[in-house]
């Protein structure tokens, strides 16, 4: 028999070590090494037909063919938006998320709908469970082959047969390979199956969807490596307590990575949300004080938030400031240039910042929606519903002008807003609006213009 050889692995960021060590010289943690079994042999190809392959040439960059590379269309339009306009043939995609957050009922859900031959491996659930959740989801399906394996090459002895045009893997982690003696999960596992995969795809430009584990950080669990391997890494983020859903792009060779997609959880899977301002703003009937409208940008998406805010006397000694999908240092500067530049007195009143709907924005734009929320707290005056406001607070208390205007005016005439606050220094050239644009240029011309 072939000798064992171990080796130490960073559970951080996968460095190879001969060695225990106490810290990992790469990413300076500490106590992270683990020892894992490894067994070097001659690695064989997932298909023994691709070995005799001719090896690739060197091209000219101008003999490189430059046309648009065609897209599978996943007929969800809110993933093709992340995606990039759809799957690019070949490419190896991973997606993360909290546990439950509804990752395999997504890939499943598409995979059901794709007019594509789609193989879906699971090695978490068995054909009967996902069964009973496909009966859930649609009844049609008749494009999709479930198996139930962890061995990569069992998988890839039925792909040879099956032939399928899209593989989705639940998930990378359960994985594990012939070549590689330690347990599933593992850095040096992980590593290895991926490899295989990408080969895969790249030799047949048969697309590969991942779907990953995450750590308690928030981070995909295995190697850092791991990311910089697969082409497109897609998160998956919410609260399962919330019926909302959000996809982010983290990393995307074929398209922008600023995309935002939204789902809405319900009994029969993840429905698209095709407007987003509808399920981020209230629907209240009557005007209360601390709320205001912001028009901000989420890729090139306009959206429509409703930011809260609510200022009241100090209970303690100290001042409480907290927020919820705001940045907490800019609301800190925020306060200050009002106490400062425009003389309210909040130095000593605790101060609540929220975003409703539970996402997190970090557009400077919604600035101004900002300082309304809160002076409209403060003196307990409602800023009207049919206002909203696009607008970056600068140091001296002036309104800065913010990028795309026009397409956040457009967005809240659509929506059917009386007026936007804009700053004066942004160019519009929009003519024949419904909606009212008032140009300021400092916070005491915002707070004439809402309490007079």
């Amino acid at each position: 028999m072939t000798k064992l050889k171990t080796s130490f692995f960073c559970q951080n960021c996968g460095t190879q070590y001969a060695k225990w060590q106490g810290q990992c010289h790469t990413c300076k943690q500490w106590n992270t090494l683990a020892e894992e079994i490894i067994q070097k042999e001659e690695k064989k190809s997932w298909n023994p037909v691709s070995e005799s392959k001719k090896a690739a040439k060197p091209l000219k960059i101008a003999e490189i063919d430059s046309s648009q590379e065609v897209r599978m269309d996943t007929l969800d339009g809110e993933l093709n938006r992340v995606l990039g306009g759809g799957i690019v043939p070949g490419s190896l995609t991973l997606l993360g998320g909290e546990p439950g957050i509804g990752k395999s009922t997504l890939l499943l859900q598409i995979s059901l709908k794709l007019p594509y031959k789609t193989l879906y491996v699971s090695g978490e659930e068995s054909q009967k469970q996902i069964k009973m959740r496909a009966e859930r989801i649609t009844p049609n399906g008749d494009n999709c082959y479930i198996l139930t394996e962890t061995k990569t090459q069992n998988i890839f002895r039925q792909i040879q047969d099956i032939e399928p045009e899209i593989v989705i893997i639940d998930s990378i982690q359960t994985l594990h390979t012939d070549y590689i003696e330690s347990t599933a999960g593992s850095i040096s596992q992980i590593r290895e199956c991926t490899a295989e995969l990408i080969k895969f795809a790249k030799e047949t430009n048969v697309p590969v969807i991942l779907i990953g584990h995450i750590t308690k950080d928030g981070t995909i669990a295995g190697p850092k490596i791991l990311e910089h391997m697969v082409d497109t890494v897609l998160q998956f983020e919410g609260d399962r307590n919330h019926i909302y859903r959000i996809l982010r792009s983290l990393k995307n060779r074929f398209g922008s990575t600023a995309e935002l997609g939204i789902y809405e959880m319900q009994g029969s899977g993840l429905r698209e949300v095709a407007n987003p301002s509808e399920i981020l703003l209230s629907h209240r009937e009557e005007e209360l004080s601390g709320t205001a409208i912001a028009a901000t940008l989420e890729g090139v998406r306009p959206l429509m938030i409703e930011i809260q805010a609510l200022v009241s006397t100090a209970v303690y000694g100290t001042p409480q400031r907290s927020t919820t999908g705001y940045n907490a240092k800019r609301l800190n500067m925020i306060l200050a240039v009002l106490e400062k530049r425009a003389g309210f007195r909040l130095g000593t009143k605790d101060v609540f910042l929220n975003i409703t709907g539970g996402i997190t924005v970090d557009d400077p734009a919604i600035d101004l929606a900002v300082v309304a929320s809160i002076l409209s707290s403060n003196e307990d005056i409602a800023v009207g519903k049919d206002v909203c406001f696009a607008g970056e607070v600068g140091l001296s208390g002036e309104i800065r002008p913010i990028n795309r205007v026009e397409q956040r005016i457009q967005e809240a005439e659509k929506l059917g807003f009386a007026s936007i606050l804009v700053s004066k220094y942004n160019k519009i050239s929009l003519k024949n609006t419904l909606i009212k644009i008032v140009m300021v240029s400092k916070i005491e011309e915002v707070v004439e213009h809402l309490f007079g």
